[in-house]
This record gives C-alpha cells, structure tokens and sequence, in this order.
C-alpha cells in the first residue's frame, strides 16, 4: 500500500511538472519573433535635414549598429535575446509585443497601450558627461544642466496641450516615463582633435566610467554635421552611452537642433527604442504598438497631418527628425518597452539601485 501512494505521488509530480513545462513551451510559442530585425538600410539614416543651414544628419545610430553588427558576430544574438525577453515580460503583463506582425502594423485603426505594471517604481539614471573639445570650457555647467533638466522635463512631462487640434487619436498615446535623470559628474578633456567621427574614437581615447550602472554622456564635436548616435543595450560596455554634438545641447549654435531633444532622442536608442518610422519604409515597424507606420523620417515643423503609409505620422515623437522645437512625446508602449530592459533579468536591470 505503501508503494502504491509513493508511485502515486511520484506520477503527481511528474503530471505537475509536465504541466508546467507545457504552459512554459506554450508561453515561448506566444513570443512571436518573426518580425525582428537589426541590420536597417542606411539611407534614412543618411539624410540630411533641409531645414537646416548647416545640412545636419540628426542621427547616426542605425549606421553605427549595422557596423557594430559586422563587427561583432555575437551581437545580433544578444539583440534578439534582449528583445525577446522584453516581449516576454510584457506578454506576461498583458500588453501588446508583436505589433509588426512580420512587417509593419498597418495603424488602419488608433490602438490605445496601458502602461504595464512593472512594480519598479521611479527609476533613476545616473550620468556622467565627458566633454573632449580643444577648449572643453566651451560648454558650459549651466549648458550640462540644462541638458539633464530637459531629459527630466522630455521623459516625464505629458504635453498634450501642444498637440494639433486634429490629432485625437494621439491624445491617449501622451505619457511620462517615470524615468529620472541625475548628473553624477563632468568631466572635462582639452582635446585638439578636430573632429571625431563615429566609430567610437572619443570612446576609446576616453573610457566610459563604471557603464554598467550610469549612462555616459560624450560631447564632442563629431563631425560631417552629425547631431549624434547612441548604442543599442546588448553592445560593448567598453563603448557603451551616447555621443552628442557640442552645438546641440541647450544655447548650442546647431539651430533648429539646439534646444537639447538630440540627447532625448539619442537615450531613446539607450533605451531600446527604435525610429519611429522603423528604418523600413513602411515595410518594417519600430515594435511599439501604438505609433503608426510612417515611410521615413519628417524634418521641419510639419503640419499635421503628415501622412505616409495611408495614416498621419506622429511626427511630434522624440524618435523622429523633426527640430527640437516641435518634437514633444513619448507613448505608452515606447514607456513599457524601455522601461523592460530595467526589469529582472533585462539588460539594463544592473542600473537601478545606484
């Protein structure tokens, strides 16, 4: 009799345990992947503002990842890891994680994301600013401050009020972050070099100090006109942060790109956020449910609506091109997609804490 209840439990347990392994498998096969891609063309990228008198390229970061990919053979992996565990952890939050559907969502309809219960709370980014320019008194601290405080302002501000009047549908899209930003030092690098490109020569000839835990900030001036790049998480730490134009922060001479929205835009990237027209050209989405499909990148100040992919772009997000002046929003989805990387197990979860 005795062995009869020990075999028994023992089948109880084996059932349990094939239960769960079965809801494990089935959850793995509710993590729909096939819409993932890194590799982007570079055109976009490419593009110079024709705003701007000085024909600045707002963004270098999806140039800078598609050679960091040809570099790196590993890299692509530990991209598609970090995306699947935040589709994972929002599958299980109920939100949505697949809005590409292998090639773009059609934003045919308005979708409404509620922001996910990470059980985080505040988050806060420690930063340190490396200014390397022949005079690095140049930029000011008032300039530095600035720049932190218009990071807080963009990352927690809801500006629905600067909204069109026809733009209703983005109205519930509008969000804060709950993602702080404190500067943790300055430093500053007399530098002759006149320029220094993009394959991460300032980031070599200075360090980043202790990436794993803070956000580091390069000012420079990198020439080409390029406004910036970022890397992507899942890249070296050794190169880790983001590297801004001088003339781009607060007071900067890059007009219509000074008012600080580069580094806005730039730790966007930081935090796993993709372009908001995807890079593809409608054919490829930037995995955030609740911004619409656009076929490239607005410059300007635009008047709404400005469509492509038969729906008006969000051209006031902070992951367009549009000057700095016009760009004012984050969405709901964007919030629950950066804000997964600092959740167990996420790739920037090292970061909270400190």
């Amino acid at each position: 009799m005795k062995k009869l209840i020990l075999s028994m439990a023992a089948l109880g347990l084996l059932f349990v345990a094939c239960e769960s392994e079965k809801n494990e498998l089935t959850q793995e096969q509710e993590i729909d992947m096939s819409d993932f891609y890194v590799y982007t063309e570079s055109d976009d990228a490419m593009a110079k503002s024709a705003t701007s008198k000085n024909t600045l390229t707002p963004c270098y970061t999806m140039n800078v990842l598609n050679r960091q990919l040809q570099e790196n053979p590993g890299l692509e992996q530990k991209m598609y890891a970090i995306e699947y565990h935040t589709r994972k952890f929002l599958t299980a939050k109920g939100k949505p994680t697949n809005p590409g559907g292998g090639g773009g969502d059609t934003g045919s309809t308005d979708v409404d994301v509620t922001i996910a219960e990470d059980g985080l709370g505040s988050i806060n980014i420690p930063v340190y600013v490396h200014i390397v320019l022949p005079d690095a008194n140049a930029v000011s601290n008032q300039q530095i401050s600035a720049q932190i405080a218009v990071l807080n302002d963009d990352f927690n501000t809801k500006n629905t009020n600067q909204l069109p009047s026809g733009a209703t549908d983005f109205i519930n899209d509008v969000t804060t972050t709950d993602i702080h930003f404190t500067l943790a030092g300055t430093y500053r690098y007399d530098d002759p070099k006149s320029s220094w490109g993009t394959n991460d020569a300032v980031k070599a000839a200075y360090p980043p100090t202790t990436p794993e835990t803070h956000l580091n900030i390069w000012v420079c001036n990198i020439g080409e006109g390029i406004l910036g790049y970022a890397q992507f998480p899942g890249g070296n730490l050794a190169t880790d942060g983001i590297v801004l134009l001088h003339e781009s922060l607060p007071g900067g001479k890059a007009a219509p790109y000074n008012e600080g929205r580069t580094a806005t835009h730039e730790v966007g990237h930081y935090l796993n956020l993709r372009h908001i027209w995807g890079d593809g050209r409608c054919r490829q989405d930037d995995f955030v449910e609740d911004t619409p499909s656009a076929g490239g990148a607005n410059y300007g100040c635009p008047t709404y609506p400005s469509v492509s992919c038969q729906t008006p772009d969000m051209t006031m997000n902070y992951m367009d091109y549009t000057d700095d002046a016009c760009m004012y929003m984050f969405t709901d989805g964007q919030t629950n997609r950066m804000r997964a990387i600092f959740t167990d197990g996420g790739s920037r979860a090292s970061m909270l804490g400190n």
